[in-house]
């Protein structure tokens, strides 16, 4: 803060980010569930909701550049911000069951990994300059 600084010190740093998210599947209302089970449940549904819009328009921006991206919506969007429409490379694991029971959900799971799987980013390094002090070397 107070060291003077040497001229010709500068530093290439890249950095990188690690995300690894576990969603939960949709909330079904039942009537044995409690009122805060419920809540949960209308929170957790809102919040895949708001994500489901997000992917929605990062796959149709290819068509309409201008569209307006709703990543304040929810926190777990803003959370997924760099994760999706940033300069990542993102990898969504889509948990299906082969029972019959579960058709429903195994099938809006693959429509939501396939609405996923339209988002395209241009990747770009991240690197920064960075000036440094000679008593940090």
């Amino acid at each position: 803060r107070g060291r003077q600084k040497v001229s010709g010190t500068t530093a290439t740093w890249k950095h990188s980010k690690f995300s690894l998210i576990d969603l939960a599947g949709s909330e079904k209302g039942n009537i044995t569930n409690t009122n805060k089970q419920q809540s949960e449940g209308a929170n957790i549904n809102r919040s895949l909701l708001a994500l489901g819009n997000v992917i929605n328009a990062l796959a149709d921006r290819k068509k309409n550049p201008k569209n307006f991206i709703p990543y304040r919506d929810s926190k777990l969007t803003r959370l997924l911000k760099d994760s999706l429409g940033g300069s990542c490379k993102t990898i969504m694991i889509a948990n299906l069951s082969p029972s019959s029971k579960s058709y429903e959900d195994t099938y809006n799971t693959l429509k939501y990994a396939n609405r996923a799987k339209n988002i395209k980013v241009e990747l770009v390094d991240n690197v920064v300059q960075v000036e440094r002090h000679l008593s940090e070397y």
